[in-house]
């Protein structure tokens, strides 16, 4: 439909029904049977709330322990203050406690959310005896606001959002990041007649009927923003976890953007004596980071057959850095001594330059943690240490600059593997 008709087709007049006498719902009722007689019209949206369509599909656990419900449903924790878990379900949805509920549900036990809300959506709208939008609903919070609100998590029969990008305002402005998320939008009007304790689950909205369409539609999906997107996508007490070893990156390319604001954030770690022990090399020239690798490989090769290695074991050794070369970015971290100071006895000269050492590992933890806030992926690999005047050589670098590893970094090309549990406990020791 052409944009001036959609906007014709708007109506001046919306209704909100509340659908009353639902009663209890339980594992095995059919959510469309039981809206047989609601009036239903051509043209309605039907807006359930989540808790019966669980109920009916048996998304009712046995849950003494509640938190653990809420591990099994998470994909990752976002952020953690006490008890509230903000995290994001296997569906892509952030939210609160992974959606495991324990309201509305018979005590020692939780309801969690749909398996797949599109496909339960689809399902009563096949069952509906109108031509019907179906949208599944749940109680979200949301960033910066207080108090809670309906959305949508699954979605059939409708259109979800509207995209005005690219069209322009009453007065010619360009409209560039106006999407208007409309299945959202019905659900929290929606809420307003069903509410939290009143016993009514679902209502139905009229006079949208221009937004109803013929078969499923896109379901949910386009309302739900990709992780990478999401600026706020890790809390502040778990950021330090997001950041993992990636060592199989993807071919999409790296925002060079990105990763100088990860050195901004590397540049803010401690260091000694008011000093700034970091530099940090971009190599983005693929012929420089050939020339490197290939540079590096040959010194490598050289230590390996005077250690006595035999070729086969040389090239499987060798093998190790291909992790460099198949990142989109590299990064070579420096050490710079500048404002050291100098003693008259070894030791504490020694005890000085490991203080600067130590102040560049907390550059390079704080440049891999800011990459991976910025939705990037690294691996920080040893191997320039040992060869540092062939990388001060191809880098063209000063003889003060010595290379403190290499840092590969691009879009990990699958999930990381998780990490194996660590117990604070067997690391710590008090006197």
């Amino acid at each position: 439909m052409p944009r001036d008709a959609e906007r014709a087709a708007v109506p001046s007049r919306v209704e909100v029904i509340a659908v009353e006498g639902i009663g209890e719902v339980r594992p095995g009722d059919d959510v469309a049977a039981l809206l047989q007689d609601a009036g239903l019209r051509d043209g309605d949206i039907v807006v359930v709330t989540s808790k019966i369509v669980s109920k009916a599909e048996g998304r009712v656990r046995q849950a003494p322990d509640r938190v653990q419900a809420i591990e099994d449903e998470s994909e990752r924790v976002v952020a953690r203050r006490g008890d509230t878990v903000i995290s994001q379900t296997r569906h892509g949805f952030v939210m609160a406690a992974a959606g495991v509920d324990a309201s509305n549900t018979e005590p020692g036990t939780v309801l969690l959310l749909p398996e797949d809300p599109d496909a339960s959506a689809e399902r009563i709208r096949k069952g509906l005896p109108a031509r019907t939008g179906v949208i599944v609903s749940d109680t979200f919070g949301r960033p910066w606001r207080n108090g809670l609100t309906d959305v949508a998590i699954g979605v059939a029969g409708m259109r979800p959002l509207d995209d005005f990008r690219g069209s322009s305002d009453g007065y010619g402005n360009a409209l560039n990041a106006t999407v208007t998320a409309l299945a959202d939008e019905i659900a929290g009007a929606a809420e307003l007649v069903k509410g939290k304790l009143s016993g009514v689950p679902v209502a139905i909205v009229r006079g949208l009927a221009h937004l109803v369409t013929d078969d499923a539609g896109p379901g949910v999906r386009p309302l739900v923003r990709a992780a990478d997107d999401d600026l706020f996508r890790f809390g502040s007490r778990d950021v330090v976890f997001a950041r993992r070893t990636i060592r199989e990156f993807s071919d999409r390319p790296v925002d060079s953007e990105a990763v100088r604001r990860a050195v901004a954030a590397g540049i803010a770690a401690p260091a000694p004596h008011h000093t700034t022990p970091w530099r940090f090399v971009l190599v983005e020239s693929p012929e420089t980071r050939t020339k490197l690798l290939d540079a590096m490989r040959e010194a490598w090769i050289e230590d390996l057959r005077g250690d006595g290695f035999t070729e086969q074991s040389i090239a499987k050794r060798v093998k190790r850095g291909d992790v460099l070369r198949n990142a989109p970015y590299l990064v070579v971290p420096c050490l710079v001594m500048e404002g050291s100071h100098t003693y008259r006895d070894e030791r504490r000269n020694a005890s000085e330059r490991e203080m600067f050492i130590v102040a560049t590992g907390a550059g390079v933890e704080n440049f891999l943690i800011q990459l991976a806030v910025e939705g990037l992926g690294s691996a920080w690999v040893s191997s320039t240490m040992f060869c540092r005047p062939v990388v001060r050589e191809v880098l063209d670098l000063p003889g003060s600059w010595d290379p403190m590893g290499c840092v590969a970094v691009g879009h990990a090309a699958a999930p990381p593997r998780d990490r194996a549990p660590r117990d604070p406990k067997d690391f710590i020791l008090t006197r």
